[in-house]
């Protein structure tokens, strides 16, 4: 029990409270207020229903936090309106039981203070726009979507990498329309399944994308599924483009190829110049003394025709010993800047008047700013006539020859581009083209040896070369060397 003192007290705090506060019973009958209430009426609250006395109403109010602690059983707010929401501020009614025993006797009633609706939802709002321009300015691309397919957040990056607008991903895209064929299916399959990260989860899943172009676009894809009580109601994903990777890779494998080239052929070109050495000796001898025969010798025409022929072929021998150890670097290069463009006019020059030209169409497209290129220009002749050569007979003597030089974008190197219109080159070709000993052409028209000289000549000039196929028709090699330095140009000059 509580003593006199306490009541007092109790009381006195009670009548001190500046908020309203009173006790009603389940009819809504004021039994008690405390002093504050004299403020807002000049009538005598006790026996008045508080609807009446507070609001002239002749029935509790709608918003009666009373009439809700009554129905529910347990406390309860309602807010009113009123002009302290324009100071951030809500008057509120709260209410709860007084039980005697099971039954509700009665009900304490009272209002107080409370940011507003409208204050919540603005921070809400803020809170929400933050999120979104998070998810918005994300590298990766990020797609949200309800559970019948409708998108409903599709960032910036979504809209680079798919090409649809925000407005259309918004009101017309369906989550299905980004993957080919089955791919949603397969995706949601895949993240309702425990293998891809657990339930619900999915971690680096590989698929395709399908942009607005009907490109597909490998993407590797982080989702999961939104759930609220335990129910599916949205999902959410996170698409990394990975067409970047995939062509670094790529680069990485055909450097890799270059590189086991490269050994082979200075392996193999160690071994050239070791068989190159040792066939000099015997040839030298072949073609003196079948030289010898035929001077010293009146032979009938017929073996005069075979000692000929056997000069010939040794002749041919000696030729590709030659290239052989042109190969192998047994040759002293003079390097200094070159006009690169002056040095594909000369070749053509040499070779233009030639019977097997007489049906090619010859293109030029030369830079005229061409920066110069630090080269042995007699090496420079070789390579380009190789390549020139080798072009004209990929045409069998009829079709276009376009010869291209630019300025790389880099700006440490000089391109220059020899193109063919004719039948191209195999994908199995062009793993070996530059291989020594390899060839397309028939036995005995080719010594397989061209395009390897050309590979090493621009190797050693601290270039590269590369052939691919023209998406309309032929093969184009595509040479680049160092530009020079402008000293060293300057010099070349005179200046």
């Amino acid at each position: 029990m509580r003593t006199e003192n306490e009541i007092k007290y109790l009381m006195k705090a009670i009548d001190a409270f500046q908020k309203r506060l009173i006790v009603i019973s389940p009819d809504f009958e004021i039994l008690a207020a405390n002093t504050p209430i004299a403020e807002l009426t000049d009538r005598e609250p006790v026996g008045n229903y508080c609807y009446e006395l507070f609001n002239d109403r002749s029935s509790p109010c709608d918003n009666c936090a009373a009439r809700e602690a009554l129905a529910d059983k347990r406390p309860s707010v309602c807010p009113k309106p009123g002009s302290l929401a324009q100071k951030g501020l809500m008057p509120c009614y709260y209410a709860y039981p007084i039980y005697n025993g099971e039954e509700i006797e009665a009900f304490v009633s009272m209002d107080f203070d409370i940011p507003t609706i409208d204050l919540l939802e603005e921070k809400l709002q803020r809170s929400n726009a933050f999120l979104e321009k998070l998810l918005q300015s994300a590298v990766d691309c990020v797609v949200a979507a309800d559970m019948s397919g409708n998108i409903f957040l599709f960032n910036e990056s979504a809209v680079d990498l798919f090409g649809y607008s925000l407005k259309e991903a918004l009101s017309n895209l369906n989550v299905r329309d980004i993957y080919p064929g089955d791919g949603a299916y397969e995706v949601m399959k895949a993240m309702r399944g425990p293998s891809h990260g657990g339930k619900g989860r999915l971690i680096t899943f590989h698929t395709n994308g399908l942009a607005k172009s009907g490109e597909q676009i490998p993407i590797s894809l982080y989702a999961s599924v939104i759930y609220e009580d335990g129910k599916e109601i949205a999902s959410i994903g996170f698409f990394h483009d990975l067409r970047n990777r995939i062509k670094i890779r790529k680069e990485l494998e055909t450097t890799q190829v270059q590189l086991l080239q490269a050994e082979k052929m200075a392996s193999l070109g160690k071994l050239a110049a070791g068989v190159a050495h040792q066939i000099n000796n015997p040839l030298g001898g072949i073609i003196l003394f079948a030289k010898l025969i035929l001077e010293e010798y009146d032979l009938e025409d017929g073996v005069k025709n075979d000692i000929e022929r056997i000069l010939k072929d040794a002749d041919r021998c000696r030729n590709i010993v030659k290239e052989l150890l042109e190969f192998t670097r047994q040759t002293r290069h003079l390097m200094r800047p070159n006009d690169l463009n002056h040095a594909l006019k000369r070749t053509l020059f040499l070779l233009e008047s030639q019977a097997l030209f007489q049906n090619i169409e010859i293109k030029e497209d030369l830079d005229e700013n061409l920066p110069r290129a630090n080269s042995d220009v007699q090496q420079m002749y070789h390579l380009f006539m190789n390549l020139i050569l080798n072009a004209v007979q990929a045409m069998d003597g009829k079709g276009t020859l376009t010869l291209k030089t630019v300025a790389h974008p880099d700006k440490n190197h000089v391109q220059i581009e020899i193109s063919d219109t004719g039948p191209g080159i195999s994908e199995e070709a062009l793993t070996q083209l530059f291989e020594p000993f390899f060839t397309t052409k028939e036995e005995g028209k080719g010594t397989g040896l061209g395009l390897s000289l050309a590979y090493n000549i621009v190797e050693n000039h601290g270039g590269s070369i590369s052939a691919e196929n023209n998406p309309d028709q032929g093969a184009i090699f595509i040479i680049k060397l160092p530009i020079a330095h402008k000293k060293k140009q300057g010099e070349e000059r005179g200046e």
